[in-house]
């Protein structure tokens, strides 16, 4: 299931989302333009290491660029591929907007960064010594899915069922396409090895509850939980 827009009107320009989005974007394209052992050196440098950030494990000293610290916030903007890329920002072009406007510009990016932030530990908490880089903006961005669930849940979401060679565009409530996204994550990671390389599906849950926690603290007073705006 992949959603293509929402019905879902906006009063303030997003500019914060679409700055976050044009920055991942240029981002893959600098890593495109390091080459493949570049790009891959760029990955361990910027991205989070589990042992790294949490053991005190080291990287060589020429692709220690940043403290570990500081690669929580770096990952949250490079990314593996096109796919992975494209995915996120559909993702976050949809939804983020909305988001932003019931909080914000400068509420919005920081409600963002620390869903983000709670997306990396969710992952390497489990397995502090693992030497796996995470990168990618789908934790932080699961945030903002699990704000959009509370928000609006009952905005209309066209999505795009595949169903071999042929596919279905149907309208669905945004409550249950996200809580179908999150049911999704959690099978998934329960049918994952946690020692094996791929989708971090401990960031998307970590952030999606993050984002839902931390909604009610950062929404504008005059925008209500559950919206009943359709």
């Amino acid at each position: 299931m992949i959603p293509l827009k929402d019905d879902n009107p906006t009063t303030l320009t997003p500019v914060v989302n679409w700055t976050v989005m044009g920055v991942c974007v240029l981002v893959f394209f600098w890593q495109l333009g390091l080459g493949p052992r570049g790009n891959q050196e760029a990955i361990f440098a910027l991205g989070v290491i589990p042992a790294v950030l949490l053991e005190g494990a080291r990287l060589p000293p020429e692709i220690a660029l940043v403290p570990p610290e500081v690669t929580i916030f770096t990952s949250m903007f490079m990314h593996g591929g096109w796919l992975h890329l494209i995915g996120n920002m559909l993702y976050l072009w949809i939804f983020g907007d909305n988001v932003e406007d019931s909080m914000g510009h400068l509420r919005f990016i920081v409600f963002y960064l620390v869903c983000g932030t709670v997306a990396v530990f969710a992952q390497a908490l489990p397995d502090t010594q693992s030497t796996i880089p995470m990168i990618g903006a789908s934790g932080a961005i699961s945030g903002v899915l699990g704000a959009y669930l509370l928000l609006y849940p009952h905005a209309k979401v066209v999505v795009l069922i595949p169903f071999g060679f042929m596919s279905q565009v149907i309208l669905l409530p945004a409550g249950i396409v996200l809580a179908l996204w999150f049911g999704l994550q959690l099978v998934q990671s329960a049918l994952t090895p946690k020692d094996v390389a791929g989708i971090a599906f401990g960031a998307h849950i970590g952030g999606f509850l993050a984002g839902m926690a931390l909604v009610p603290l950062f929404k504008s007073r005059r925008v209500r939980l559950l919206n009943p705006r359709r």
